[in-house]
């Protein structure tokens, strides 16, 4: 006879199930956010955006990754090195660029922009915005 704690475990993964799927789908892209302390459009982003941006479709394909620009990681394969912030990269499950948004124009261009970026390399996303 099964226990409660396992029916109830059983039923938490299965209600999972369709999340993990996605969220393992989601790694294949990220969206890396090169950013500078004290820049004044990376706090704007953070506060405007970046919050809404992880519980959309886009966070959801793309989840958004932070890094300094200070300090690169060695294990991503950028095309050219970052000097303005923000820049938001999209990068492949390997770590490669595969396009670019230089600066933060306001949230009106980068929804669009972002979606479209995602939906070129992930052609199952739907733009939201």
């Amino acid at each position: 006879m099964l226990s409660i704690a396992r029916i109830i475990t059983a039923a938490v993964a299965f209600l999972a199930l369709p999340g993990l799927m996605n969220a393992a789908h989601a790694q294949d892209l990220r969206l890396v956010m090169i950013e500078r302390p004290g820049c004044v459009y990376c706090i704007v982003f953070k506060r405007d955006v970046a919050p809404i941006y992880v519980l959309s479709e886009e966070g959801q394909r793309a989840p958004l990754v932070h890094k300094d620009i200070r300090a690169l990681p060695p294990e991503m394969e950028f095309v050219s090195r970052p000097f303005v912030t923000p820049t938001f990269i999209l990068i492949n499950a390997e770590g490669k660029e595969l396009d670019r948004l230089t600066g933060y124009p306001g949230d009106e261009f980068f929804w669009p922009y972002i979606s479209a970026m995602i939906a070129h390399h992930a052609p199952d996303a739907v733009a939201t915005h």
